[in-house]
């Protein structure tokens, strides 16, 4: 039980997949700013990371290992993640209409998220066990998540303030991105896995 909590206390804080390994930076940028659009990415991001984690575990140890197909690793992986990809846009087109028009393009280059594909990586990387696997997905998507839903928080306010002309926009949200990788270095060594 320890390890697990371990997992995800280092998955979500210590090495945030966007704020420490700066993975998945274009969704976290092009999504955050508005708070509801960040939380319905954060959301369908949990989805596709969390079971990508476990299908790509039980198709790497049962299928590829199996059948010495390891080399076809990255292209399975990455059908698994593109056929969980299409099924959150179809849900999301049929259940929220306006969220899924937020998302727009978004909402598909999930598929190409490098965090999701990294996930499933760092797990046969890792020699992690299935519900290992499952956590580790698990946490990464809450770090996804919160750091998406801080920054967009951060960002609608500082679209309030009165911001010199040459920060607006892009730049401002560089720097903020930048302010908040640098918090979240101080959860180093807060656990070591």
């Amino acid at each position: 039980m320890t390890k697990l909590l371990i997992i995800i206390v280092s998955t979500v804080f210590v090495n945030n997949f966007v704020l420490h390994r700066f993975l998945g930076i274009c969704p976290f940028l092009g999504v955050s700013r508005r708070v509801q659009t960040a939380a319905g990415m954060s959301g369908a991001v949990l989805f596709v990371m969390t079971m990508a984690s476990m299908v790509t575990w039980l198709i790497y140890h049962f299928i590829l290992v199996r059948y010495d197909l390891v080399y076809l690793q990255t292209v399975s992986f990455i059908l698994v993640i593109a056929s969980l990809v299409q099924l959150v846009e179809l849900a999301l087109q049929k259940l929220s209409p306006g969220l899924y028009k937020a998302l727009g393009i978004y909402l598909p280059l999930i598929t190409t998220n490098c965090a999701v594909l990294g996930v499933s990586v760092l797990n046969i990387q890792k020699d992690y066990s299935f519900l290992h696997t499952s956590i580790f997905g698990f946490g990464a998507a809450l770090g996804f998540g919160l750091a998406m839903l801080v920054f967009s928080g951060l960002r609608e306010r500082i679209d309030l303030c009165n911001t010199p002309v040459s920060f607006r926009g892009t730049a401002i949200g560089l720097v903020t991105a930048g302010l908040l990788s640098l918090a979240f270095m101080g959860f180093t060594g807060l656990v070591k896995l």
